[in-house]
């Protein structure tokens, strides 16, 4: 039997810090090891305790089913608990996750990808090689789009016939006044569908 393949966790940012050493007379004395804390177990901490998500918020947030957010979270709480009664170190690095922020584009092959090492700075395109590269904002990009194109319209899926939307009736349940055939959404206040 093979094991499972696991799936990639997804985590806004890395941690704003590498980890926290106990401070004090005795600290760090009795354990000299390193408890570590995974990126995907600090996103749990951070969605549940820090953001205040109840556990399907979070799972959905980072990607994973509920079940599997409840053993990564305990799995953190775990490993802190013993780091502050051990007096151990706690250093905050690996895992299987992926960051869902500072994404690029590539102005040669008009690829978009995201930068897992965020430590590292983006110099090439990893699928052609090439410098041209900028840093993606989605805002900036679609702000233009959004501002002259985005409508909320009802359309005839048979003639192209535009009808406004009417805000609480699917456009499912209009009927084209041309060719009496169902009408269909063609966009929407912030046109995630045009």
């Amino acid at each position: 039997m093979s094991p499972r393949i696991k799936v990639l966790r997804k985590v806004l940012n890395p941690p704003i810090i590498k980890g926290f050493s106990p401070y004090g007379s005795t600290s760090g004395t009795q354990n000299s090891e390193f408890v570590n804390l995974l990126y995907e177990e600090y996103e749990a901490l951070r969605l549940s305790d820090y953001d205040i998500l109840n556990h399907h918020q979070a799972s959905v947030m980072m990607g994973i089913s509920r079940p599997t957010f409840t053993r990564i979270y305990a799995s953190a709480l775990k490993k802190i608990a013993k780091a502050f009664v051990e007096g151990s170190h706690i250093s905050i690095e690996g895992g299987k996750v992926y960051f869902d922020s500072d994404w690029y584009h590539c102005k040669k092959c008009g690829c978009y990808y995201n930068n897992p090492e965020k430590e590292k700075p983006v110099e090439n395109c990893p699928l052609c090689g090439s410098q041209q590269v900028d840093k993606f904002d989605y805002d900036d990009t679609y702000k233009d789009v959004t501002d002259k194109h985005c409508e909320d319209l009802c359309i005839c899926i048979n003639c192209g016939f535009e009808l406004e939307h009417q805000h609480g009736q699917p456009c499912s349940k209009e009927i084209c006044p041309k060719c009496q055939s169902i009408m269909k959404r063609k966009g929407s206040r912030n046109c995630r569908n045009f």
